[in-house]
């Protein structure tokens, strides 16, 4: 098949764009057509080797492209029309930028004879998202096409990925050109993805740890990018280091390992926040030290010398003074250092003790009931009865940091949330794509009644097109992490955060042909998520939880690691 890609016929760019996308092993594009982008949807007429899947809304088709690349490790891609189209695509280009996730954003635009003309439709898509792009290309000749695709994938995926964005003209999209797709390597001046890892500061590294009573590490997602769960894996156990993994880190360190401590910060544990405030040695992998995990600079890792290695020479720095900068690809700063690691440097009993001691003293937990449903405890469910195997999509709010504290991830790349930008509707679209990238896997979707109202219209792909993701709407009738903020920081002046209109999600389900069940106790929600994990297909649970229910431990912004608020329990 690839040869007959290959074939230098005489096509259209919208061909060439379908055969460039297939020879960059694209399984599906996320989209929905419009105007400028006729021709190109034309040309996927009866294209049976073309996949693509029609979303309901534009923002629908950008999260799931998104939901897709984070949980596959693959480039996303999706595609809309110029104006509206292309600026509904926005929330989801910072989304991914803030992330680092790999996308190639396709969108049409105006025949080039009408660019600036303020034309039907015309809308500088360029300009607009040049602040959250990796790059851009305007393509104004048709023969240009099949490069600039090449070169979007290449930038795209390495290096600190994020999303690229191609701007097609409609005349381009028409014009025909003979098709030749670029091979080899690809070289772009002044673009040098891939940092050369300096070896004499992996044996600085070494000397610190070694030297360090009370060292830790914090993992984030640019080690999940990285592939490099296993090679972290091998450094820790070596080096008997403790381990906390951000937000976006969660699952490239087992949940299970006697050495993790939970995720650090406003919603962390005690052990991990403790950890930081003592330890005298830090080693960032690939966290940059948002301040949801750091809190007030001043409070954050005080007695500590910092390590920070990452691929993005520009995080260095950038917010904590560091000891050591070691700049390269994660997993390879690793492998070198386990390398150099032929037995563990030391046992750093008393540290390891210490940690425990935090872990045991201050666990995870909450105020059962037996008369309402409390939201912690369907994520521990959800986690036992899945064995922390799942794939887990979250929306943003209460629901997330719950799913964050209690749902114990044991693989890289099974936590899709959005972390940076904090984008509500993200959850469920991009559900659906990390299931069409994984569709032997058990996919979940976990959202807020306030972000599921943001995305539903995206049930009836999962109903026409039976992608088996189970939804739970944890459903509180408010918007649960501002009401939180409004009563602990705003001395209890709730102002408009009452979601009590909300539709039935059951029947909303139902309507677009999706199975629906609701639970209100212990004992209905079982028995729904019995019942939805013996369904083949999609199934939505509305699970009707505790209202007043807060997320703890929680430091308020503006605070230090020290200042936790526990809570009651």
């Amino acid at each position: 098949m690839r040869n007959k890609l290959l074939q230098k016929d005489r096509i259209t760019g919208s061909e060439i764009l379908l055969r460039s996308l297939l020879l960059e092993g694209v399984e599906c594009v996320f989209g929905y057509p419009g105007g400028a982008v006729l021709y190109i949807y034309d040309a996927m007429h009866g294209d049976e080797q073309f996949r693509h899947l029609l979303t309901r809304h534009e923002q629908g088709a950008i999260h799931a492209a998104d939901g897709y690349a984070r949980s596959t490790g693959k480039v996303g891609v999706c595609i809309a029309t110029s104006g509206p189209g292309a600026t509904n695509l926005v929330t989801g280009i910072a989304t991914a930028y803030m992330d680092s996730i790999p996308l190639v954003v396709i969108t049409g635009n105006v025949p080039t004879s009408l660019i600036g003309t303020d034309s039907f439709q015309e809308a500088d898509i360029i300009g607009i998202t040049q602040p959250i792009t990796k790059h851009s290309y305007f393509v104004r000749r048709v023969e240009e096409l099949a490069s600039t695709i090449r070169e979007a994938f290449y930038i795209a995926n390495s290096g600190r990925k994020g999303p690229v964005l191609i701007d097609i003209p409609k005349d381009v999209s028409a014009a025909m050109t003979e098709f030749e797709y670029p091979q080899g390597a690809i070289s772009i001046r002044g673009y040098k993805p891939q940092p050369e890892v300096n070896a004499a500061r992996i044996e600085e590294l070494l000397t610190l740890v070694g030297e360090a009573d009370k060292p830790l590490i914090l993992s984030g997602g640019g080690l999940v990018q990285s592939d490099g769960a296993e090679e972290l894996m091998e450094f820790a156990e070596k080096t008997n280091i403790p381990v906390t993994t951000t937000l976006l880190g969660l699952g490239g360190f087992p949940s299970r390992h006697e050495l993790w401590l939970g995720m650090p910060g406003m919603h962390g544990t005690y052990a991990a926040n403790q950890a930081l405030l003592a330890c005298d040695l830090l080693i960032s992998v690939g966290a940059r030290f948002d301040d949801r995990v750091t809190m007030r600079l001043d409070g954050f890792a005080p007695h500590a010398k910092i390590v920070h290695i990452d691929i993005d020479a520009a995080e260095i720095g950038k917010l904590v003074p560091t000891a050591l900068p070691v700049e390269g690809d994660a997993k390879e700063i690793l492998l070198r250092a386990n390398a150099m690691l032929h037995h563990a440097t030391k046992s750093n009993k008393a540290w390891l003790r210490q940690v425990w001691e935090w872990k045991a003293e201050v666990p995870l937990k909450y105020r059962d009931s037996e008369t309402e449903l409390k939201p912690q405890y369907v994520l521990e469910m959800i986690s036992k009865t899945t064995g922390g195997e799942a794939i887990i999509t979250t929306d943003v709010g209460q629901h997330q940091m719950w799913t964050a504290q209690f749902y114990r991830f044991q693989n890289p790349r099974s936590i899709i949330t959005s972390g940076g930008l904090g984008t509500m509707g993200f959850g469920f679209p991009a559900a659906i794509g990390a299931q069409i990238g994984n569709p032997g896997k058990l996919v979940i979707s976990i959202n807020g009644d306030g972000g599921m109202q943001m995305c539903a219209q995206e049930l009836a792909i999962c109903a026409i097109h039976s992608i088996p993701v189970k939804i739970v709407v944890i459903n509180n009738q408010t918007l649960g992490m501002i009401k939180q903020w409004q009563e602990l920081i705003y001395e209890g002046r709730f102002s408009h955060i009452d979601l009590s209109g909300s539709p039935d999600f059951v029947k909303l389900a139902e309507a677009y042909g999706v199975k629906g069940l609701r639970a209100s106790t212990k004992q209905e929600a079982e028995q729904a998520w019995q019942e939805a994990m013996q369904t083949a297909g999609p199934v939505l649970i509305d699970c009707m939880v505790a209202k007043d229910e807060l997320v703890f431990p929680m430091i308020p912004q503006g605070k230090a690691l020290s200042d936790m608020i526990l809570g009651d329990v």
